[in-house]
């Protein structure tokens, strides 16, 4: 029997009451877990095998799926629970950290990060912001290391930089014209990446970012992952989408 702190990543249905969980645990990494009885209303098992809860798990088995054999219930995000965006962002992190990472290979720091994100997006921080921060600190897990300290090209600290994945990373103004596929990004928004990417997430606070701004953020991190990750995650799709129909919500909400 071993136990573990995870966060439930995604669950499937199994048989005709069981579930499969997939859960990121602290102490080992990434676990699939049956969870048998998980679907009936009354059971023990149906508080802790929902997405995005986190809780101590007891399990056993070796290598591959193993048993869940009782769950306690630590944090279950109920805001995000309940609102169809914030679970739409939880979706994504989730998604993301299900698809970047291995079976059974422990990363302490990564668990931290998932559930910091998904605990300040339930505490109401801008989830938008909250997600791009997460993408850019997951790129070294994918294998990524964009040049975000300096100049990709010519290694100089000081200028105007643009972003580009074509070179890996910021150019600066002297080596402009030696990537003609770099995007030209608002200094800000520049800045920004630099500092989603290089500082841990509990010395950045609360961040206060315009509208516009977010958008230039999201153009350039899903023109990055379009281009080096080789990732096609439903849930991103989903949050690309999501921006139409959330203004068909506001005005009828107007109305």
């Amino acid at each position: 029997m071993e136990k573990a702190e995870g966060i439930v990543l995604r669950q499937t249905s199994y048989r005709e009451s069981d579930k499969i969980i997939v859960v990121f645990t602290r102490e080992f990494g990434k676990i699939g877990m049956v969870a048998r009885g998980a679907k009936k209303g009354k059971s023990r098992l149906a508080a802790v095998t929902q997405p995005f809860t986190t809780g101590m798990f007891s399990f056993f088995g070796g290598r591959g799926l193993v048993t869940l054999q009782q769950g306690d219930v630590i944090q279950n995000f109920s805001s995000i629970q309940q609102d169809i965006f914030l679970t739409a962002y939880a979706s994504f992190v989730c998604e993301l950290l299900d698809k970047a990472t291995e079976e059974r290979q422990k990363n302490e720091y990564l668990f931290e990060l998932a559930y910091a994100i998904l605990r300040d997006i339930d505490e109401g921080y801008d989830a938008q912001i909250l997600t791009q921060i997460f993408e850019m600190k997951m790129l070294n897990v994918l294998g990524l290391y964009p040049v975000m300290d300096r100049c990709a090209i010519c290694s100089e600290t000081e200028g105007h930089f643009d972003f580009s994945s074509a070179s890996d990373g910021l150019v600066c103004h002297r080596c402009f014209e030696k990537d003609p596929y770099r995007m030209h990004l608002p200094e800000n928004v520049v800045k920004l990446l630099r500092l989603f990417y290089m500082f841990r997430i509990e010395r950045l606070g609360e961040i206060h970012v315009k509208p516009e701004t977010k958008v230039w953020l999201e153009k350039a991190i899903d023109t990055y992952y379009d281009e080096k990750s080789g990732l096609y995650l439903k849930s991103k799709k989903f949050l690309r989408d999501m921006s139409k129909w959330s203004g068909v919500f506001e005005n009828k909400n107007k109305d």
